[in-house]
């Protein structure tokens, strides 16, 4: 057998060889998808090198929207029709004495009432033309009618009368029995001169600053306007916490029972700085509201009423505002996530002031800081107004209200 071929060689040596060469084939097949993968890959980013429109809106939205807001998203989308679509009508007719055509200040601690009249009568909300408008504004000032010594009972009939006569002049009263009707005051003698006026409180919207449910506030149809001291005495307060050394900060006269608590149990105390009075300006200039950068926490009791300009003030100025009454539908309620940026207490938690505040994390207090700073715009006035600051964010608020009535 030896010298002769073996004709079963080719069959031993075949498959090694067959087995390389797939090896090969696969593993170059392996490279080239591997590289292309690789390169493809790299060139993905470069196919949507332009910014998303929707991405970067998305980004916006995200850091200007936040948690301060009940609904962010909901906020923004309405805010933005409310701009496009909003109309007011202003009934044109009353005394020219007592009512719109008047000039009302816009300082002190009323100027809310003031802003609102003036930047309604510049907006682009306002319409001459009553057949497209959502809403109508009842013009009443019982301001300038306590100014000139008009009683209670005589601003009743004078505010009965006038609304009387726009019932029988125009026809939109009667659609709804003045539903789609509101009328904006923010001296509680606004409140007491229309309480004789039971047909104007119950069905038309009240924009008032003494909110409290013993006046006969409805929440959801009724809006809170933010009694604000305007003009501010110093720039805004913010990013400044390392300066806010004292614990909390209250000065006022003793008008109400809450008042006179707060008081007594704590204006000998070493931590809080409580004064049962104003602080006199012959101390010097501008102390009051130079006590509020040196505060983490400042106390807003309720007064004669539960409103007070005090906790604009403490906004303004970068104090967290605690909130100390038991009935009290804070400015903004339903748009503004209060406990992100205030501490909300029940008027009997008085005596235990000093420990729920002490109790506070210094992480939490930052972030209610932080978060107070991004409200403060809601509640500045301005003119013209601006957007988000006090004016349009009433009008939002009667914008969410017109949608209740359809006819």
């Amino acid at each position: 057998m030896t010298g002769k071929s073996n004709p079963f060689s080719s069959l031993i040596t075949s498959p090694p060889c067959n087995l390389q060469r797939s090896l090969l084939t696969i593993s170059a097949l392996t490279l080239i998808t591997f590289t292309y993968l690789s390169l493809k890959s790299l060139h993905f980013p470069l196919q949507y090198s332009s910014p998303d429109i929707s991405v970067t809106r998305q980004v916006e939205t995200s850091e200007e929207f936040t948690d301060i807001y009940h609904s962010p998203e909901v906020f923004r989308l309405n805010y933005e029709e409310m701009e496009k679509n909003f109309k007011v009508f202003i009934y044109p007719d009353g005394d020219p004495n007592t009512f719109y055509q008047t000039p009302r200040k816009l300082t002190g601690k009323y100027a809310s009432e003031g802003f609102f009249f003036q930047n309604i009568r510049e907006s682009h909300f306002r319409t001459d033309n009553p057949d497209e408008a959502h809403l109508f504004f009842i013009p009443i000032s019982c301001h300038k009618m306590r100014g000139k010594g008009t009683s209670y009972e005589n601003m009743t009939v004078i505010v009965d009368n006038y609304v009387q006569s726009l019932i029988m002049k125009y026809p939109y009263w009667n659609r709804t029995l003045g539903a789609d009707h509101f009328f904006v005051t923010c001296h509680d003698v606004g409140v007491r001169a229309t309480e004789g006026v039971p047909f104007l409180v119950k069905n038309s919207i009240r924009v008032v600053c003494s909110p409290s449910y013993d006046v006969g506030f409805i929440p959801h149809k009724d809006v809170a306007l933010p009694q604000v001291l305007q003009p501010f005495a110093l720039p805004a307060g913010g990013n400044d916490i390392e300066n806010r050394t004292t614990l909390g900060f209250w000065a006022g006269h003793r008008n109400s029972k809450i008042r006179v608590i707060l008081a007594r149990v704590w204006e000998n105390d070493t931590e809080l700085d409580i004064s049962n009075n104003r602080i006199n300006r012959a101390t010097g200039p501008l102390v009051y509201q130079k006590r509020f950068y040196r505060t983490k926490f400042c106390i807003c009791p309720g007064g004669s009423q539960v409103n007070s300009a005090r906790i604009t003030d403490s906004i303004h100025y970068g104090c967290i505002p605690v909130i100390l009454s038991n009935y009290y539908d804070l400015p903004f309620n339903d748009i503004l996530n209060w406990e992100r940026f205030a501490v909300i207490l029940k008027e009997s938690d008085v005596y235990r002031l000093k420990y729920t505040l002490k109790e506070i994390p210094d992480e939490e207090f930052v972030l209610l800081h932080n978060n107070l700073v991004k409200v403060q715009k809601h509640f500045q006035w301005n003119t013209p107004p601006l957007r988000y600051d006090a004016f349009h964010m009433v009008m939002y608020d009667l914008w969410l209200r017109h949608h209740v009535i359809k006819y």
